[in-house]
């Protein structure tokens, strides 16, 4: 079995969608096998839209706005596009421990810690997969509870005990973009990214945070 350590890259450019997935499920099938080391891609997509396995059909408001993919991961509706940092997280559950459940704690923790890094409180919700920041600053919703938004988005499919897809992050896309779906199927709450927060935070700053609370999540 191949034990070299985890291949980490950040991909330059807008990394085409159908590629990248054919990309990723070679290299999965390759780490099944024991023939390729574990890998985090890192990159940015051109405007798209991917619908999960649980992809609601009503979900997707606008069809004719970007190119629509079938993703086979977990969830519903997302976006993809510039300014949004995409990890695409291919890891070995049969040595790191096969539970999905902790997997998706972890990774969700991943990101709650990343945050953490530029002072934002991230934090889970029952119900709802991703990481949220609640926002006292704008108007509550009707039953009078505070507004909250999505700062990032987490699926994943898992293969032969391989973890693939995984998450992503808004650093600075364009919010209006997100428009032409109901971002996984939640209708009461935004989206939000770093900037929108306040936060001139650049995508190099992210890439580093997230490689340093990666391996503090993870380990080696």
């Amino acid at each position: 079995m191949l034990t070299e350590e985890l291949e980490w890259t950040v991909l330059p450019g807008l990394r085409d969608y159908a590629q990248t997935l054919a990309a990723m499920e070679a290299r999965v099938a390759e780490i099944a096998k024991g023939t390729a080391p574990e890998a985090i891609w890192l990159l940015e997509h051109p405007p798209l839209y991917t619908a999960g396995t649980s992809a609601a059909p009503g979900d997707l408001t606008q069809a004719d706005r970007f190119p629509v993919h079938y993703a086979g991961r977990g969830g519903q509706y997302t976006y993809h596009g510039p300014g949004q940092r995409v990890a695409y997280v291919m890891l070995d559950l049969n040595r790191r421990g096969r539970d999905v459940r902790c997997f998706v704690h972890n990774m969700e923790n991943w990101v709650i810690e990343t945050l953490g890094e530029f002072g934002i409180r991230g934090e889970r919700r029952a119900g709802r997969v991703g990481v949220w920041v609640t926002r006292p600053e704008k108007p509550g919703l009707p039953d009078g509870s505070t507004r909250e938004d999505k700062v990032a988005a987490i699926g994943i499919k898992i293969r032969r005990w391989v973890s693939f897809h995984g998450l992503s992050i808004n650093v600075e896309p364009d919010l209006n973009h997100f428009e032409g779906i109901i971002p996984c199927g939640i209708r009461d709450h935004g989206v939000t990214s770093l900037v929108d927060l306040g936060l001139p935070v650049t995508m190099d700053d992210l890439d580093l945070a997230l490689k340093r609370q990666f391996f503090l999540t993870f380990g080696n």
